[in-house]
């Protein structure tokens, strides 16, 4: 295969249109599977256990994560009209979202939550239908690095309290938990940094799966639930319930314009693959998708979904681009959702083990972003003044929240209602320093 703009031969073992036999396209949608299932089904798992949700619980929103990430991976290799890229895009559950969100459950509740993923959904989905160039004008690489930077920023106090045992466990710090901790994290970075295809791109897992079963014997692990457990069941819609506030809507609003120029970004890495631009339809189909199966996923209680850049990874260094590999790992992420068993494993998991990977991980979202900054961004003297200013920011409202909700309580004597609406949005680091960001880009000259 030639490249459109440059006529260099694309190394590419299966092209998107490629279906490879059935024998090699099994092995292939697994490890895709493998590739993200743990960045999955971490953001539920954090989630459950910051609003001290109950185990059953826990699994079934982990369930809920694997099935709505099945369909929104089938749907992104097999569009339903617009909807859809009819490229190898595997989806799931975005970190993006993490923070904001424990703060809107922790604050109003669940029915909150979906309904604030539902409504802000339709941004991204706008952004799709009416994709401009303009778009990436308004968010050019300064801002899109400094809200990665702040994602892996904002999300390490969090894998710090879960290694530690979880906020609120008696055993808090303990040196079993620290040490089971870094025994995932070691092996993950062993494997990560020494080792090569599988075993690099499952590194984290892998060192997640070990941690696990040493807890077992540590008696860390409670079979009781998984064996309560059913095989099968139905995905059942609203289970929480749906409210809507402004406040929330318009935090994640935001965020999925960031979302968005994500998924941009992974189109791109997907069809740079095969040697070519992305096409139009292409990514708009692509953030349409993430929107229409964002808002499917709160209505069957999942959280926000995007493309998982991970996979974009395995597609370069694989030379495997079939569409139709990556809706075989779609059909097993489906399968894997309708059996509640699989979620009990998942939610059993010691708060220390997922902590252990879960640092790893928010440390290399820190790393993206960073790594933008320094290739696609003048290091000149406004960039730098914006980036300061808005990772200052960020780091403030994330490290002090308690002055951002002590300054909107004294407000909320004047301004009612709308005290609180600003202090959900303002209460979050990402948002915070992110939007810092943007307006800054927009009003400092380039010159």
């Amino acid at each position: 295969m030639k490249s459109s703009s440059e006529g260099e031969e694309s190394l590419v073992a299966f092209g998107i249109e490629d279906r490879p036999p059935l024998g090699k396209s099994i092995p292939l949608g697994i490890q895709h599977v493998l590739a993200m299932f743990l960045g999955n089904v971490a953001p539920p798992l954090i989630i459950a256990g910051a609003l001290g949700l109950a185990t059953g619980t826990t699994s079934f929103l982990v369930q809920m994560a694997l099935f709505v990430a099945g369909i929104a991976t089938i749907v992104q290799a097999f569009p339903i009209g617009p909807v859809g890229a009819r490229l190898p895009i595997v989806m799931g559950t975005s970190f993006a979202f993490l923070g904001p969100l424990i703060a809107i459950g922790t604050e109003y509740g669940l029915a909150t939550v979906f309904g604030a993923c539902l409504i802000g959904a339709s941004v991204e989905i706008g952004i799709g239908a009416g994709l401009k160039e303009k778009f990436k004008k308004i968010f050019p690489p300064i801002v899109s690095g400094i809200i990665v930077m702040l994602i892996g920023l904002t999300l390490i106090p969090v894998g710090m309290d879960y290694a530690a045992g979880g906020v609120g466990a008696a055993n808090y710090g303990h040196p079993v938990n620290i040490g089971l901790a870094s025994l995932v994290f070691l092996i993950s970075l062993i494997l990560n940094q020494y080792f090569d295809g599988f075993l690099r791109y499952a590194s984290v897992l892998i060192g997640i799966v070990v941690g696990y079963i040493v807890a077992i014997p540590l008696g860390m692990v409670d079979f009781a639930a998984i064996l309560e457990a059913s095989w099968f069941a139905v995905p059942s819609p609203l289970r929480f319930g749906i409210d809507f506030r402004i406040g929330p809507i318009i935090t994640l609003a935001f965020l999925y314009v960031i979302t968005a120029m994500e998924t941009i970004g992974d189109i791109t890495g997907i069809t740079s693959a095969v040697g070519r631009e992305p096409e139009d339809r292409e990514l708009s189909g692509g953030l349409i998708a993430d929107g229409v199966m964002s808002s499917f996923g709160a209505i069957f209680n999942a959280l926000p979904n995007t493309s998982f850049s991970q996979n974009v990874g395995l597609v370069n260094f694989t030379g495997v681009a079939s569409r139709f590999a990556a809706g075989i790992g779609g059909a097993f992420l489906l399968g894997l959702g309708l059996i509640p068993k699989i979620g009990a494993i998942v939610a059993e998991m010691p708060d220390a083990v997922l902590g252990g990977g879960a640092l790893i991980m928010f440390g290399m979202i820190f790393s993206s972003g960073a790594r933008i900054i320094m290739k696609e961004v003048n290091p000149n003297r406004r960039n730098m003044v914006i980036l300061a200013v808005a990772l200052a920011l960020g780091l403030a409202v994330e490290l002090r929240p308690e002055a951002v909700e002590t300054f909107f309580e004294q407000l909320r004597p004047t301004i009612g209602p709308i005290a609180r609406d600003a202090q959900t949005f303002f209460s979050s680091g990402l948002i915070t320093g992110g939007f810092s960001a943007l307006v800054l880009s927009a009003l400092l000259p380039e010159d």
